[in-house]
């Protein structure tokens, strides 16, 4: 999509955000309205997130406007709302690249701009990292800022809480702005409390506020009189005071679409030393009326017409494997009332809304707490209740170590249902879910599933239901299943892998969702083809028989080599010290980049044709 300088005739003078500041307020005002039609514009064609971006406009415009940014620090928490950011910072013209293959990162990234301080794609980091750059900062003595902003969603998680505490402790000069876009704002309420965030964070507050235990000592009653007021400006806006209580100087909640008035804050704030929180209160969606109305839906979205509002209708009538792991939820409630099903904020992305609206009583979104989604867990099944915790594969490496001391010591029956596992696509090398098997596989007591379909999946997740003495993991991927007739619930053998085709020479060992390409290579080649379905534990028998009749081995997976099924098939061979070779197929010792899923198996040489190359050319040595 070529940028229309007519069409935006402000948003074409800014290549970089240094151009911001030459602009006088009014121009700053239709700067915003033109960068929100462009973002909607080019998102519209090219796909991606939306909402989040709508919502912060202003307050983009507006951070960039006053801080001398790439020399102050300007951290975005997550990313998704990044979309603007990276318009005002020399990528305006790549936008609609973002996402896709070779184009501009889903998040901000460092290696994509000196503007992109921190490379993100997870949440609640942007505090930790800012405390950091803080105290470096205190170090050189160079005068820069540290602005960070976090949603009210991302602050949910115990890492911004753990980050927020330390900072009272230490005092570094940082600054938090907390983006609140679940609240509204009357328009009395929302003036009463603009002004009120003027006042405290403007100099004489501050001033007073800094200098009143030297000029108030031994005054006990002004003292108290001063303290009262303070007390009570601050009780006006109740939600400050865990933040104040954590050490933080709290202003807000002020309007994040009144542009004035945010650059007279934050140009206040800015003088501020401490650790500041400005709370400032905006909507997801602003000024796409489809996009406020249903923010969840317009979050992520793909190609759409922005004039009726009306997605592309979906072609395909397969189910997700989202969608299957939640019908297959409803059906054991029906039958299960000791079902607890567990999200860390991925209701929608999990395909648990039905189930949410249904069973309510046995459904609990814990928010951004990944850590305590698994514990939570725990004591669900110490309690004599079945837990089934839904979580991406990315997000759960953020509990690996309440995977391991809360849940696999204990050996406690916990349902790990691990979504987007494998390639994930657009969302590039922080959601790409290549490490789970590796980092699942070494713990004691643990069993893993690999599905190669969406029956597959649900027996598998029946399964692991049922299995009472220890954890269990069912590992699926992000799309569409392979459109098998689903069949009824029934357990999977443990550990037993199936035959789906016999030929000579070579057994291709299957695990996961890449039986359908190598099938094709299988009929080829006429090997052998194994679904193996459980990386651990493993069908040893089965692997002891190829070994005897065959003459070479292929692994193929769809995450990392290294310490992924293949290596345990390679183990296994060592251990019993059988005298064949494997060849593994998988994911390399590499951050896999974004595209679309078929464009990243094409490159990794992961579809039919690469893994009959990767064969062909390993024959040859």
């Amino acid at each position: 999509m070529i940028f229309n300088t007519a069409q935006y005739p402000t948003l074409s003078l800014i290549k970089t955000a240094k151009e911001i500041r030459y602009l006088n307020m009014e121009m700053l005002i239709i700067l915003c309205g033109e960068l929100r039609q462009y973002l909607l514009n080019t998102v519209s064609h090219s796909s991606g997130h939306l909402a989040s971006g709508l919502g912060v406009i202003e307050l983009t415009v507006a951070l960039h406007y006053v801080y001398n940014t790439p020399f102050d620090y300007l951290i975005w928490d997550v990313g998704h709302q990044a979309y603007p950011h990276k318009i005002l910072t020399g990528r305006r013209d790549l936008i609609s690249t973002i996402r896709q293959r070779n184009g501009l990162h889903a998040f901000p990234c460092r290696d994509e701009s000196e503007y992109d301080v921190l490379t993100v794609g997870h949440s609640s980091t942007s505090i930790s990292a800012g405390i950091g750059l803080a105290i470096t900062e205190k170090y050189k003595s160079e005068g820069r800022h540290i602005v960070c902003v976090i949603g009210d969603g991302a602050i949910t998680s115990g890492m911004a809480f753990e980050a927020m505490n330390h900072a009272g402790d230490i005092k570094p000069d940082i600054f938090v702005i907390l983006n609140d876009n679940e609240m509204s704002i009357s328009k009395n309420v929302g003036a009463l409390n603009n002004r009120l965030a003027q006042i405290l964070s403007g100099k004489t507050y501050s001033r007073i506020r800094e200098s009143s235990k030297k000029v108030l000592t031994g005054i006990p009653r002004i003292k108290g009189l001063f303290k009262r007021t303070e007390e009570y400006l601050k009780s006006i806006t109740a939600s400050g005071v865990l933040f104040e209580e954590l050490g933080f100087n709290y202003i807000g909640p002020i309007d994040g679409h009144n542009l004035l008035n945010l650059i007279s804050t934050l140009n206040n704030m800015r003088k501020l030393k401490g650790p500041q929180l400005l709370h400032v209160i905006t909507k997801k969606g602003k000024g796409y009326a489809p996009a406020e109305e249903d923010p969840i839906t317009w979050h992520a979205v793909p190609k759409f017409d922005p004039i009726s509002g009306i997605f592309p209708k979906k072609l395909e009538n397969i189910p997700t494997y989202s969608k299957i792991f939640g019908n297959w939820l409803c059906e054991i409630a029906s039958q299960d009332p000791k079902l607890i099903a567990i999200t860390p904020a991925m209701s929608e992305g999990s395909g648990m809304v039905n189930f949410s609206h249904k069973y309510p009583k046995q459904y609990f979104d814990v928010a951004i707490a990944e850590q305590h989604a698994v514990t939570f867990a725990s004591g669900i099944a110490i309690g004599g209740y079945k837990p089934v915790v839904a979580i991406y594969s990315t997000f759960l490496q953020r509990a690996y170590d309440q995977v391991i001391h809360d849940i696999a010591i204990q050996k406690l029956p916990v349902l790990f249902a691990i979504d987007r596992g494998g390639i994930v696509g657009a969302d590039g090398q922080t959601h790409q879910g290549a490490f789970d098997i590796a980092f699942l596989r070494c713990i004691p007591h643990m069993v893993i599933m690999t599905p190669s379909d969406e029956n597959e999946c649900r027996q598998m997740l029946y399964t692991g239901y049922k299995y009472n003495k220890g954890p269990s993991a069912v590992r699926y991927p992000r799309g569409h299943g392979c459109g098998i007739p689903l069949t009824p619930l029934k357990r999977i053998p443990l550990g037993k892998g199936v035959i789906k085709r016999k030929g000579k020479k070579i057994a291709i060992l299957n695990f996961g969702p890449l039986l359908v390409e190598a099938v094709h290579v299988a009929e080829i080649l006429n090997t052998t083809l194994i679904d193996m379905r459980f990386v651990k534990p493993l069908d040893e028998e089965l692997i002891f028989k190829l070994a005897m009749n065959y003459e070479v081995l292929v692994t193929l997976e769809e995450g990392c080599i290294k310490g992924g099924a293949g290596s345990g098939v390679n183990e296994f061979i060592m251990i019993k010290k059988l005298k064949i070779p494997v060849l593994n197929i998988g994911l390399p010792d590499e951050f896999i980049p974004q595209g679309n899923q078929d464009e990243i198996r094409r490159d990794y040489k992961l579809d039919s044709y690469g893994i009959q190359f990767q064969i062909n050319e390993w024959l040859k040595t």
